[in-house]
């Protein structure tokens, strides 16, 4: 499959013009309609529904558009490992969600590197969900995720387990020592929509339906510097926190009349492919 077909593709399909598809890639309008031409004829199915006014994609052109993400991506590393001046080393291709490089990958990595160790690292944070695909198609070696992987082919462990913990600022200044399951909607919550299994569900379960959180983030890391400044409470790992609480900048909340679940993190690798121990 011709990659110049695929890019044209992937162009046309963001600007939805042939002329402006044309100009951002610097060739005749005409070899753009030759190229799509010949991509709906290798795949064998339109890719683009085509009007006077406008042009849009088909279910089959939605699908596709993955795909060919994809293949361009597999072109791209292909080229950039080969041309490595580390090509001579082993390729180790890690994925990980932020939180969990943030809490335990980064201090192994720093030591794997300062080990020399033969390896050439390449490293993807991203969410589980596109960590996951990557490594079933090839792009990624070994993943670290909150969702384990049950797929014929691939080995799936367990990684850690943490505690989700309820925490704010000691300068809060309606920082509490313990609460009820009633009392969070009242309490300025920060939510995070960690993904994490059944956390994500567990947390919104605790709040009246339709209940709109002051602050709404997709990343965990980040949501520490709100509790810090003394602004409302949170759940969060104990691999995240643990340093805060143990300096004295965060304090743990008891749950008086209900508990939260443990957050189970996951390697995943190939079968018979299973990489360096990191930790």
């Amino acid at each position: 499959m011709d990659t110049q077909n695929l890019k044209t593709f992937l162009t046309l399909a963001g600007v939805k013009n042939f002329t402006r598809t044309a100009e951002l890639m610097y060739i005749a309008q005409s070899t753009v309609t030759n190229r799509i031409a010949e991509l709906e004829k290798e795949v064998g199915k339109p890719l683009f529904i085509r009007n006077k006014k406008n042009i849009s994609l088909t279910r089959e052109g939605l699908l596709f558009q993955d795909y060919a993400r994809r293949i361009l991506d597999l072109e791209e590393r292909s080229i950039l490992e080969l041309n490595s001046p580390a090509f001579s080393r082993t390729a180790l291709r890690i994925g990980t969600t932020n939180t969990i490089y943030e809490c335990f990958l980064a201090p192994a990595l720093i030591r794997l590197l300062k080990e020399d160790t033969g390896y050439a690292v390449n490293l993807t944070i991203s969410h589980s969900v596109s960590l996951l695909k990557d490594l079933q198609d090839g792009l990624l070696d070994l993943v670290f995720t909150y969702q384990p992987l049950q797929k014929s082919g691939f080995r799936c462990r367990l990684f850690k387990t943490e505690e989700l913990l309820l925490v704010t600022s000691p300068s809060n200044p309606r920082c509490r020592d313990a609460v009820r399951k009633e009392d969070l909607p009242s309490l300025n919550y920060l939510f995070c929509n960690f993904a994490l299994q059944e956390v994500g569900q567990f947390i919104r379960e605790l709040f009246p339906p339709f209940y709109q959180f002051p602050f709404e983030i997709d990343n965990s890391t980040k949501l520490t510097d709100y509790l810090l400044a003394g602004i409302g409470y949170s759940f969060l790992p104990t691999g995240l926190v643990q340093p805060l609480i143990e300096a004295g900048s965060l304090c743990v909340v008891r749950l008086l009349d209900f508990g939260a679940p443990r957050i189970n993190c996951y390697e995943c690798f190939p079968e018979g492919k299973e990489p360096v121990l990191l930790l």
